[in-house]
């Protein structure tokens, strides 16, 4: 069965009822992945392992059954997925032993690409109001419209494993983030939104709450905000105002919100823009994507950025939006340098060639459980990586 699109924007996905009725829904997928081009009906009768043969086949099974069930069936899927036989766990390992560093990255990304098709296969049906018509369903109707907008009012299909990060990124936005360096609770938590990268690596945070400020605290530009918690840092910590830009919708959303609730609506101005806001600022502050590879979807633009586009484009503008004697924070790991993706020494001609200069740099390692975990595949990276905090300055 093939899936049939009006148009790019509103894919849908057809397959044949039980009772041999042509039936067909929108297709929705925030990953970007298409939807598959066999689907078949899945229901309790389907063994773990038959369902494992057809998602390595690419067909989709479209859920009919007790809707737990299908839980434990995504969970033995992963199983499988993530336990290779001997033989093709030894071809893998071996060839990772002979690749490069930025081999060994790029073989990561296609098996995490391909363990992600994989359990994608497993789909569900969403009723016109996004309710799920299955024995034992959850109602995620309210988690659903917070991630996507609200209800079309047509069917929809999408798969049990994006179904469950909607989920989950709806209790994170409940329960928030605890940011200790923003201060004491309550005011101390930052609730990220589905598709904005949440704050949970604090070390880049703990260098911004100890570098010491310029002599001028009166503004302060973040260039890519995101969640808003570098703004709410700065204001914390004393900038008198802060004027923070965002190219994504749901980052702009999710800033505002976080701010509301901090209650510094007053101290930070939200700006749609891809980098600066007009003007210029004693301090800017920017944490750009600290990987340079090309996103998968469109979820992972807070992970990857293609070319160093974004690291470019903020060094190029520096000059032009800083006032004499004002100073820049770059907050930028250093594990694209251990896995071959960028050098330092790039690094470093970019910041010569925008007419900069280095004032000083902090640096701090690692404490998140991947730089400690001996089995991960990019262990000897993240065990060499650190973070920094560089001071750049309009060269003399």
């Amino acid at each position: 069965m093939t899936p049939a699109s009006a148009s790019d924007a509103a894919p849908t996905i057809a397959w044949t009822t039980s009772k041999g009725v042509a039936a067909s829904a929108s297709w929705h997928s925030e990953a970007g992945v298409s939807a598959p081009r066999r689907v078949e009906l899945a229901d309790d009768t389907l063994s773990a392992d038959s369902a494992y043969r057809l998602a390595c086949a690419g067909t989709g099974m479209l859920w009919r059954g007790d809707f737990q069930n299908a839980r434990q069936l995504l969970q033995a899927l992963a199983r499988r997925a993530d336990n290779k036989p001997a033989k093709a766990a030894a071809r893998a390992a071996a060839k990772a032993a002979a690749a490069s560093p930025q081999e060994r990255f790029n073989l990561h990304r296609q098996a995490q690409s391909q363990r992600a098709r994989t359990l994608g296969t497993l789909l569900i049906a969403l009723e016109p109001d996004y309710s799920i018509a299955l024995r034992r369903a959850p109602d995620w109707r309210a988690a659903i419209a917070e991630a996507w907008g609200p209800a079309t009012g047509e069917p929809t299909v999408t798969s049990l494993r994006e179904l469950l990060g909607v989920v989950g990124a709806h209790e994170w936005r409940k329960t928030g983030v605890e940011i200790p360096v923003l201060g004491e609770v309550p005011g101390n938590r930052i609730h990220p939104h589905y598709g904005v990268f949440s704050p949970i690596r604090g070390e880049y945070l703990d260098l911004v709450a100890q570098q010491p400020l310029p002599d001028d605290t009166s503004l302060a530009f973040d260039i890519g905000t995101g969640t808003g918690v570098l703004a709410a840092l700065l204001v914390r910590r004393g900038v008198k105002r802060v004027v923070a830009t965002e190219n994504a919708p749901r980052a702009l959303a999710c800033a505002k919100d976080n701010l509301q609730r901090l209650g510094l609506t007053k101290q930070v101005e939200l700006h749609s823009a891809d980098l600066f806001p007009p003007g210029r600022a004693p301090l800017i502050v920017c944490n750009p994507p600290w990987l340079p590879a090309r996103p998968a979807s469109p979820l992972e633009h807070a992970i990857y950025d293609e070319g160093s586009q974004m690291l470019r484009g903020f060094l190029t503008g520096l000059a032009d939006h800083l006032t004499p004697g004002g100073e820049a924070w770059l907050l930028l790991s250093d594990l694209a340098e251990h896995l071959g993706l960028r050098s330092r020494e790039a690094l470093l001609g970019w910041v010569a060639a925008a007419g900069l200069q280095v004032l000083g740099r902090s640096d701090v390692r690692p404490h998140h459980a991947k730089a400690q975990d001996a089995s991960d595949a990019l262990y000897a990276a993240r065990s060499a990586e650190v973070t920094s905090l560089w001071r750049l300055a309009v060269a003399e």
